[in-house]
């Protein structure tokens, strides 16, 4: 059975929220929903989730999990209060456990924030299928941006976090921490592998001048066209690629934000003593 897929872009970011759904008014998955965050006033407002929930609530759908494919680096998660809003599981694939990790270190975290991927519902392995109501899925372990990244397979449609862009873009970055160009080459060979007309949806897409925004593409497509990796492209030469690449880019508007809160699975961190939740700026780590 394949499902019925709907994608929110949000201009700020780039950003893809989509709801997988069977038919109306049947259970339903929301991936990577975006809070929007003001960094000049440092504060978050809903208007990009709501839109998310009044879709849902329109067609009469239930929601059964709030997926995350990544610890996303250039938006924040809305994942807490989407929950809040219609249900369902907060769930990212296991090693964000690695992610967790590391940013510990680099943001110098309080001493009870846990390493275990606890502050998620579920965790999610490669491999072990689930369901969303009566549409089969399972995960798809496609690090290389970073360790924990997940793809999630639904009947014909995969949405690949942002292991892939449109063709016209490429591939994500992996100078991230954690990140591995060779481990990226590989993730994507896996999605190459799998049938042509398969549906591919992107996390995000940052669309040139010559057209509009678009978020789905094949693995044919990508196959053939993907500027970066496609048909013929060597791991030797997609890495030395993205590696020179890479070392042009600038960091993310967003990620000393996004990192702190996404790793909490979309929650701030604890208040202080007058109440008030603060982000770090570690200097000079990045």
């Amino acid at each position: 059975m394949n499902p019925i897929v709907k994608g929110f872009y949000d201009d700020t970011t780039g950003t893809v929220t989509y709801v997988v759904y069977e038919k109306p008014g049947s259970v339903c998955a929301i991936i990577d929903p975006v809070l929007d965050y003001d960094p000049k006033a440092g504060r978050t407002s809903t208007a990009s989730a709501d839109k998310v929930i009044a879709f849902v609530k329109e067609i009469n759908l239930s929601v059964e999990w709030i997926l995350e494919t990544h610890a996303h680096a250039d938006h924040l998660s809305a994942a807490p209060y989407v929950r809040s809003r219609l249900g369902g599981k907060i769930a990212i694939g296991s090693n964000i456990t690695r992610v967790q990790g590391v940013f510990k270190k680099i943001f110098n975290l309080e001493p009870e924030f846990r390493l275990d991927g606890s502050q998620f519902d579920y965790l999610i392995e490669e491999g072990v299928p689930f369901t969303i109501g009566n549409l089969h899925a399972e995960a798809i372990h496609v690090p290389g941006h970073t360790p924990a990244c997940m793809a999630y397979k639904v009947g014909d449609a995969v949405f690949v976090g942002d292991t892939l862009f449109m063709p016209d873009l490429g591939t994500a970055r992996c100078d991230f921490p954690g990140g591995d160009a060779h481990t990226l080459y590989r993730s994507v060979q896996k999605l190459l592998s799998l049938p042509s007309e398969t549906r591919l949806f992107m996390c995000h897409d940052y669309p040139p001048e010559v057209r509009e925004v678009n978020f789905e593409s094949t693995v044919g497509e990508q196959r053939v066209h993907n500027i970066h990796i496609h048909e013929g492209v060597s791991e030797e030469a997609f890495v030395e690629m993205r590696t020179q690449r890479d070392a042009t880019l600038d960091m993310p508007n967003l990620i000393l934000p996004s990192v702190q809160v996404n790793i909490r699975a979309g929650q701030t961190p604890p208040p202080e003593g007058n109440g008030v939740s603060y982000l770090k700026i570690p200097l000079n780590q990045l």
